[in-house]
C-alpha cells in the first residue's frame, strides 16, 4: 500500500492519470448498464425486422441485439489494433489522450437521442466508437507509462491500475443499477458525460509528454508492417504477449450468467427470502471483485520470474476449487476468492514484462497487439462457454477446463523462463 501511495506522491501527472482512470472506468458502468437496460426495455414488436428477404421476429432481434452489445466489448480492440498502434506511435500522447476522451464523451452524449428500437443500428455505431476510443485511450496511457517509469515503478503502476479497475467495477456495477432504477437511463448517460468532462479538465494539467514520429498517412502501411515484423522477429515479446493473454480467459461473465440462471435460480435463499437472478449475479461479481482488489496488495512483494509459475498454478487450482464448490452458492464464494486473488497480479506482471521487453519506438503498436490478443482470448472464452453449455456440457466441466488452461499457462511460463531468461 505504501509503495502505491509513494508512487502517486512522486509524480503529480501520474496521480492525475490515476484519478481520470478511476472516474472514467466508474462512469463507464453507468452508460454500459444503461445500454443493456434500454435494449431490454425497448419494444421491438413495434417495428418490422426484414433483412435480406428474411423476416425476424422481435424476440430474436432482441436476443441478437443483447448478444452483439456483449461482443462489442471485444471487437473494437481486436479489429482496430493495427491502426490504433500506428496512431499511438505517431502522435503526442497528451493530445491523443484528450482527443480520445473527448470523442468518448460525445459518443455517450449522443446516446441520449436513442429513443426506441428503430435506432438500434445507430446505437451499435455509437457503442463501437465509444469502445474503440476507450481502447485507444487505455493503450496510449500504458505506452506513456512505459516511457516514464523504470521496470519496478512500472510494475507498481500496472498493479495500481488493475486495482482501480476492480474497485470501479465493484462500485460502478453496484451504484449504476441503483441510479438507473431511481433516475432512469438517460440520467445515467448525463452523469457519465459529466464524469468525462471532469476527466478532460484534469488531463489539461498533466505535464508528461512523449513526442513520437511525425505522422504521415503514406506511412500507415509501412508502420503497420514494421510493427508485425518487430513482434514476430522478437520471439520473446511474442511469447510474453501470448502468456499475458491467458488472463483473458478469466472473462467469466457468460459462465456466471449460466450459474445464476440455471444452477442457482429459485434455489438460493437469504433468511427465507429467495434471491433474484440479478442479485445472485451481483453478489458473485462483488465477491470476485473483492479478491481482485486485495490480491495485488498481498502478492506484490512476492511476484517475480520464479514465483509467477506458482501464481499461474494457484490461479488454475483456484478455478478448479470454485468448480467443486459451485454446488452450493454460499460455499462457492470461497472458490471465487481463490479465483480472483491471483488474477490481477498475473495481469500486471506479464503486462510489465511486455512493456519492459519492447523498444520505445514500438510501444504503441506492441501494446495495441497485446490488447488485441488479450481480447481475442476473452472473446474465445465467452463464445466457447456459450457453445459448450448449449451442447450440454455442465458448468462444472467448463470451469474445470478453464482451470486446466491456467495450469498449461504455468508450464508455458516455465518453458519461457528456461528459453529466454
Amino acid at each position: 500500500m505504501r509503495e502505491y501511495i509513494r508512487l502517486l506522491q512522486e509524480n503529480k501527472s501520474f496521480k492525475i492519470l490515476t484519478i481520470v482512470q478511476f472516474i472514467t472506468y466508474f462512469g463507464a458502468w453507468f452508460s454500459q448498464i444503461g445500454v443493456y437496460t434500454m435494449l431490454i426495455e425497448f419494444d421491438f414488436s413495434l417495428f418490422e425486422w426484414n433483412y435480406f428477404g428474411i423476416n425476424f421476429d422481435d424476440s430474436s432481434v432482441k436476443k441478437l441485439a443483447l448478444s452483439f452489445s456483449t461482443i462489442f466489448a471485444f471487437l473494437p480492440t481486436i479489429i482496430l489494433a493495427p491502426a490504433s498502434g500506428v496512431i499511438i506511435d505517431s502522435f503526442k500522447s497528451k493530445k491523443l489522450l484528450l482527443l480520445s476522451i473527448i470523442i468518448e464523451l460525445f459518443s455517450v452524449f449522443l446516446l441520449i437521442f436513442i429513443k426506441d428500437a428503430s435506432y438500434i443500428f445507430i446505437l451499435f455505431i455509437l457503442i463501437f466508437i465509444r469502445l474503440a476510443v476507450a481502447s485507444l485511450y487505455f493503450q496510449t496511457q500504458m505506452s506513456l507509462l512505459a516511457c516514464i517509469f523504470d521496470r519496478d515503478k512500472l510494475k507498481l503502476a500496472n498493479e495500481l491500475f488493475s486495482i482501480i479497475w476492480a474497485v470501479s467495477y465493484t462500485s460502478g456495477m453496484a451504484l449504476a443499477g441503483f441510479f438507473i432504477h431511481k433516475f432512469g437511463v438517460y440520467s445515467a448517460f448525463m452523469l457519465d458525460c459529466f464524469l468525462f468532462l471532469i476527466g478532460i479538465i484534469l488531463l489539461f494539467f498533466i505535464k508528461i509528454e512523449v513526442s513520437n514520429n511525425k505522422f504521415y498517412f503514406k506511412n500507415i502501411t509501412k508502420m503497420t508492417k514494421e510493427g508485425f515484423l518487430y513482434i514476430f522477429r522478437n520471439k520473446k515479446i511474442l511469447h510474453l504477449i501470448l502468456i499475458h493473454a491467458f488472463v483473458g480467459l478469466t472473462a467469466y461473465d457468460t459462465l456466471v450468467n449460466f450459474l445464476a440462471g440455471y444452477e442457482y435460480f429459485n434455489k438460493v435463499f437469504f433468511f427465507k427470502e429467495m434471491l433474484s437472478v440479478a442479485l445472485i449475479i451481483g453478489l458473485i461479481n462483488a465477491v470476485r471483485a473483492f479478491s481482485l482488489i486485495i490480491g495485488p496488495f498481498v502478492l506484490s512483494k512476492f511476484v517475480n520470474n520464479k514465483t509467477l509459475f506458482y501464481l499461474f498454478l494457484a490461479q488454475g487450482f483456484g478455478i478448479i476449487i470454485w468448480a467443486y464448490l459451485q454446488f452450493n452458492f454460499w460455499l462457492s464464494f470461497i472458490g471465487l476468492v481463490c479465483t480472483g486473488f491471483f488474477t490481477n497480479i498475473i495481469w500486471s506482471y506479464t503486462y510489465t514484462a511486455v512493456q519492459s521487453a519492447c523498444d520505445k519506438e514500438y510501444y504503441g503498436r506492441v501494446i495495441a497487439y497485446v490488447d488485441m490478443i488479450f481480447m481475442s482470448f476473452s472473446l474465445f472464452a465467452t463464445l466457447i462457454t456459450g457453445y459448450l453449455f448449449d451442447i450440454g456440457i455442465s458448468t462444472f466441466s467448463i470451469t474445470i477446463m478453464l482451470g486446466i488452461c491456467f495450469i498449461l499457462g504455468a508450464l508455458y511460463w516455465l518453458y519461457f523462463i528456461k528459453t529466454y531468461e
